[in-house]
């Protein structure tokens, strides 16, 4: 059970117009590293967990993943909703208008739709925490490239959250490794 809190988990209130920008922040949407793609992962792996602390956990990060997607999502949405045709044309955009209009899609910075191939469970306790360790860095890393692509003290202050966000993600996800292998059989790791 969640409660929607209708406030985002920080506050955007962008002011940019800058299109380039918005083209690549959408892979932190709908791309392979990105927020849904991460969600989807932990709400769908905490079945598998084999203690209340893991299966909370998991609950935990990915309903936090989803307020990470409205996050993002409220940043494309201020960078383009004023944008101009000719604008959106510059930015190489016009494809995605021509499909989506403004609205935001999931897609990566180059266009590819969101795929469930994004997302794995496998079934094994240890090998889905890793998965999920492995997957907060390569978030973590992409707002880092995303941090570099941008002057925009805002856009970089709101990243900068996220990121943060991803690394503790990372270590609550070690803290899980830890205790599934402290609470459980060996055995019980991967059932045949």
């Amino acid at each position: 059970m969640w409660y929607y809190v209708k406030t985002l988990q920080h506050p955007v209130n962008l002011k940019s117009k800058d299109l380039r920008m918005a083209k690549l922040l959408i892979t932190q949407y709908g791309g392979p590293d990105g927020e849904l793609s991460a969600a989807l992962r932990y709400l769908n792996q905490r079945f598998s967990m084999p203690t209340n602390k893991s299966k909370a956990l998991l609950t935990d990060i990915g309903t936090e993943e989803m307020a990470h997607v409205e996050v993002i999502a409220t940043m494309v949405h201020q960078i383009m909703e004023n944008a101009s045709i000719d604008e959106i044309k510059k930015a190489g955009l016009d494809g995605h208008y021509a499909d989506h209009g403004k609205a935001l899609y999931y897609v990566d910075a180059t266009g590819n739709p969101w795929t469930a191939t994004y997302i794995q469970a496998k079934g094994d306790i240890i090998a889905d925490l890793h998965e999920d360790m492995n997957a907060e860095q390569k978030a973590r890393v992409t707002y880092e490239w995303l941090m570099n692509l941008t002057d925009d003290a805002q856009i970089k202050e709101i990243l900068g959250f996220l990121r943060e966000r991803e690394v503790i993600h990372y270590q609550r996800f070690g803290e899980a490794l830890m205790d599934v292998q402290d609470n459980t059989k060996a055995t019980d790791f991967c059932k045949l």
